[in-house]
This record gives C-alpha cells, structure tokens and sequence, in this order.
C-alpha cells in the first residue's frame, strides 16, 4: 500500500512537471530520450484577428491568358504574424470596368509588434470572369489599371485624371490636365486659356499666407499668380515656360515657335495681392 501510494506521487509530479515545461516553452526530445525544455522566443498574440483593406495597391498583372490577375499590396510585416489570409475577389463587372476587392487579415487591439511597424508586398491573385481587354480594372475603388498602353504582363496604374486623360485640345478637361502637370500647391485656380490646339497659355492663382477671409486680416486673401505657357505632346500639355512678364518675351526666350498671337497682347501679372 505504502509502495503503491509512492508511484502514485511520482506519476503525478512527473505530470505536473510535463504542464509546466508545455507552459514554458517547447518541449523537445534529448539524446537520452528525457524531455528539455526550449523557451519559446515568440510573443505572444494579442488582440483578434479581423479583416483589413491593404494600405495602399502598388501594381498588377495579368498572366497570358489575359484573365489570372496578380495584384501587388502594401501591409504591415513583413513579421509572420502581421498578416494573413491574403486574398482578392472579384466583386462587381460591366462593360467598362471590373472590380477587385484586396483584403488580409490583422491583429486589432493591442500595440502594434516590433516587426509589425514596418510594411511588406504581398501578392493576392483571382481569375477574372472573361479576359480584361479595354475594360479599367478597379482595385478597392481606390485604385485603377488599364491594359492600354501597358507593357505586358505588367497593367498601367491609372493618374489622378483617370485611364484615359483628356487629349491635349481647348477643352476645360485638357486644361485641368494642364494644371495637373505644374508643381502648384491643391486649389489652385485657373484664369482664362489661350489655345490653338498645339499651344496653350493661362494664368493660375494660389492662395499664400493664413487661412481667413479676404481683407479681415494682414495677409488674409494674398495670393501668388503665375502665367504658364504649354506645348502639345503625345502625352498632355507640356508646361515650357513660366512669366510674369507682358506679352511673349519670356516663352519667345525658352520657345520662340510660340505664336504671337497668343501672348502679344497679354498684360503683365501682379505677383501678389
């Protein structure tokens, strides 16, 4: 009896002793068959896993058969546990454009892990339901790509005017290209264009100083004005020279195929107000 009652202990301490290295790391086989214990050297999870769009889209790609569709993320990492679960869905198609949803899964709650706070490029792929062609592919309605003018298998990232800009012409859309294409700070504003197709002037506007209504204040509604003169090129208005000059002395200096017509009678420009 006393013997049995010994056994019992030993068995039971021996139990107590295989939770508690389960508890402390990892328990591993050594060369003498005894079990040792490894600390374990990963943190420990916090926070639950939910659902995340990726921070931003950086490219994508179709493969031969013009419908497998790989599509470039930026998300946290690059540790192992940052993100999981990468994937892309096609949610919507019209005749013009098919839509792509990127999602991963993350930690939410919580500090960030060290290895977390920095961001990685993951690849997520889906079949379209029919080959792209012309159509703009659309990724987290934030993000477009067109075939046209791409250099396969790579798609072209789409600008700020969309796929397929305004040509250069005297239209209000090309001179918002135009625009798009100085170095001008946001809201900046146009005055009135002078244009013949292959060449363009205009002036622009943008406001200086604090923000506050025009005249309740020093400095209120100063503004900084520019003139810009543009060439046509197969890729928009081509901005050539800048003035504040009357007439066309300064664009004639840079480019003196610039027609008179356009800029002989322009007056001079006040550089503030």
């Amino acid at each position: 009896m006393r013997r049995t009652g010994s056994l019992l202990t030993v068995v039971l301490l021996s139990a107590v002793g295989v939770l508690l290295l389960g508890a402390c790391g990892t328990l591993r086989a050594g060369a003498d068959g005894a079990a040792t214990a490894t600390a374990s050297t990963e943190p420990m999870e916090s926070g639950r896993w939910q659902t995340f769009a990726p921070i931003r889209v950086t490219a994508a790609r179709l493969a031969d058969d013009r419908r497998t569709l790989s599509v470039d993320a930026e998300v946290p990492g690059p540790g192992k546990t940052c993100t999981r679960d990468v994937k892309a869905v096609v949610t919507d198609a019209s005749d013009r454009t098919v839509w792509v949803q990127v999602t991963y899964s993350g930690l939410a709650g919580g500090s960030p892990r060290t290895d977390c706070r920095t961001t990685a490029t993951v690849t997520a792929k889906v079949r379209l339901p029919s080959p792209l062609g012309h159509r703009v592919l659309s990724v987290d309605n934030f993000t477009a790509f067109t075939a046209d003018g791409a250099d396969p298998p790579h798609l072209r990232l789409c600008g700020e005017l969309g796929c397929h800009p305004a040509p250069t012409g005297c239209t209000p859309a090309s001179y918002d290209q135009a625009v798009m294409a100085l170095d001008v700070p946001n809201h900046t504003s146009r005055g009135d264009e002078r244009c013949d197709g292959k060449w363009l002037v205009f002036d622009v506007s943008s406001r200086m100083g604090p923000a506050c209504p025009e005249g309740s204040g020093p400095g209120c509604g100063a503004s900084l004005n520019d003139r810009w003169f543009f060439r046509a090129e197969k890729s928009g208005w081509k901005p050539i020279a800048r003035s504040t000059k009357g007439g066309c002395t300064d664009v004639h200096g840079i480019e003196p195929g610039f027609p008179a017509a356009l800029c002989a009678d322009l007056p001079p420009l006040k550089r503030s107000k």
